[in-house]
């Protein structure tokens, strides 16, 4: 029976050992990927990239049976090419679908509660300035900045850009943007695993501090008095 990998983190096993039985579980991550792509897109807090690269991880065990041997010979894995290629058509599709509802909805999707929850009066107005300045090619830059990729997909929307330049320009944002981090990961997998394996430790650290700044901050400004 395949160990959970809540169970291997508990009991101190290696990670990769815990993650290589889903390497070959093709049709589930693929349908993971989709899933994550567009919810990540609409605004949950969970980066694309960390996605993108678990699965560039799984795609590179794939490709290595003899060091992540497959429950079974023969048994089907994540394709690295497949995994790429859906990943960027989720990501099209959810740009998309986001940029369609800022048209559709103008600016009454800002006054939505999860909207509202996640973007400031402040940083809307300022997202929105930023679009009209550089109109339909700012959509590329927020496809390379994330937090602000589904405002600014909405402000394209809301101002009403023509939607084959938006789709031009996204497009080919994406294609150079998701697809690489899923072909890096399946081909040089051995490499950057091997550093992040030495720095895991201080990568970890790093980040349990980046998320109690986070926390902190934001239980402060609760806080804080009402002017």
């Amino acid at each position: 029976m395949q160990e959970s990998l809540f169970h291997c983190l508990w009991y101190g096993k290696d990670t990769l050992a815990c993650l290589s039985p889903y390497a070959y579980e093709p049709t589930w991550i693929y349908t993971f990927l989709i899933g994550m792509m567009i919810l990540s897109a609409v605004g949950l807090p969970f980066p694309e990239e960390a996605t993108l690269v678990s699965v560039g991880i799984l795609a590179f065990m794939g490709n290595h049976p003899d060091k992540y041997p497959p429950p079974f010979p023969n048994a089907p894995h994540v394709n690295s090419h497949t995994a790429a290629f859906v990943a960027f058509l989720a990501v099209f599709f959810a740009d998309f679908l986001i940029y369609f509802m800022g048209r559709y909805f103008g600016r009454r999707i800002f006054e939505w509660g999860p909207v509202k929850s996640i973007l400031s009066e402040e940083n809307r107005l300022r997202i929105e300035r930023w679009t009209e300045k550089y109109g339909a090619y700012a959509c590329g830059i927020f496809r390379f900045t994330p937090g602000v990729r589904f405002p600014g997909h909405l402000a394209c929307g809301m101002l009403k850009f023509p939607a084959w330049k938006f789709g031009l320009i996204d497009g080919i944002a994406a294609a150079i943007s998701v697809p690489t981090q899923i072909l890096l990961l399946a081909y040089y997998g051995d490499s950057i695993l091997k550093y992040l394996k030495q720095f895991k430790i201080f990568i970890l650290c790093m980040l349990a501090i980046l998320l109690i700044v986070v926390l902190y901050k934001k239980f402060a400004a609760k806080r804080l008095p009402t002017p």
